[in-house]
């Protein structure tokens, strides 16, 4: 696979006319929960006492630099599979405050390609936001925001949880937005989630009425298979390349899921797909079609290694969790990460 791909992006594409062959540059782009990426000091107005010294983690200096650690090995790892140089940008959730933003930018897996960060505080009560890392030499920021969800008032017009990061900037000499998403928790019930589906797919759609042109990424952990509703109906999001119409975006995690039974966490012993990365029709090329004159969708992957996984012990083949049972394993996230590989002409 990793062959073939080295092919398809380094070596030639054949016009019909000339016989020419067109190289093209190859990108990454990933997200991953961090699952509970917090600092060992009080916010204010936050809930995060379970991450304080005193509090039920027994958080301190030396956990929170190890998980600073683990969480930069695996970002920096994301898409050098097939692009040796990383991702262009990682949308990212639950991360408490730009503290930690800053201390995990800095550390040397990271600061060595000199990643940034995009981040607005949002008003989730247990504090944990949304953010969107990026390499500079790929991807130029040019407009950030934080869109709020807007709970239904008829349902409960108090629920506060976290907006969606919306970061506009450029991506291979083109118009790129990316929507940075962290879905209503199980527990609220499929509306909550139902409801950030259709609110999403309000604001692409705004994006595109302004610009025909920009590419639309939404990423994020939606709490949700690419099955159901909020995502093939709130958000329009379907699993046929050649069916996706104007209005709608390609999921090319629904067949991961459905037909490669597999996905980025475990529940009782079956996988869930939480984690996904969808698209505008404009990054596709449809009914085989080979225009990669702009910049287009090639493939998508779970990152896996096998540090992520348990590898003993009753739970060995979930993943690798900071903590679990109240015992700290000093390992990674309960879910895993993604990734969606573009291409382009080189010019």
């Amino acid at each position: 696979m990793r062959k073939q791909f080295f092919m398809l992006l380094m070596l030639v594409l054949v016009s019909t006319a000339a016989s020419a062959q067109t190289k093209l540059n190859g990108y990454a782009v990933g997200f991953y929960n961090l699952e509970n990426l917090f600092d060992y000091t009080h916010d204010e107005g936050k809930n995060d006492y379970e991450f304080l010294p005193d509090g039920s983690y027994h958080w301190n200096e030396m956990k929170y630099t190890h998980k600073l650690h683990n969480m930069a090995r695996v970002l920096s790892e994301m898409g050098t599979d097939k692009i040796p140089d990383g991702c262009a940008f990682i949308g990212v959730s639950e991360v408490e405050n730009a503290h930690c933003l800053t201390d995990l930018v800095a550390q040397p897996a990271l600061k060595a390609r000199g990643f940034k960060f995009c981040h607005i505080e949002g008003p989730d009560r247990r504090g944990v936001d949304c953010a969107l890392l990026y390499n500079p030499k790929y991807f130029t920021v040019k407009n950030v925001k934080l869109v709020p969800y807007v709970p239904e008032l008829a349902k409960d017009s108090t629920f506060k949880t976290r907006g969606f990061l919306t970061v506009s900037g450029e991506l291979a000499g083109e118009h790129v937005t990316v929507i940075v998403c962290h879905w209503p928790s199980r527990f609220q019930g499929s509306f909550y989630r139902e409801t950030a589906g259709k609110e999403v797919r309000v604001l692409k759609d705004s994006l595109l009425r302004d610009d025909p042109n920009v590419k639309v990424f939404v990423m994020g952990d939606m709490n949700d298979d690419p099955t159901n509703k909020s995502m093939h109906e709130g958000l329009g999001a379907k699993e046929d390349i050649d069916k996706v119409k104007a209005g709608e975006m390609y999921n090319p995690w629904y067949n991961t899921l459905v037909l490669g039974h597999t996905g980025t966490l475990k529940y009782n012993g079956s996988w869930n797909l939480f984690d996904q990365i969808v698209m505008t029709p404009n990054l596709l090329n449809q009914n085989g079609k080979k225009d990669f004159t702009t910049l287009k969708y090639i493939s998508h992957q779970i990152f896996r290694r096998d540090y992520l996984f348990q590898d003993t012990g009753k739970y060995k083949g979930n993943t690798k969790r900071t903590t679990a049972g109240g015992v700290w394993l000093d390992g990674y996230s309960d879910h895993l990460p993604v990734v969606v590989y573009l291409a382009k002409e080189a010019r």
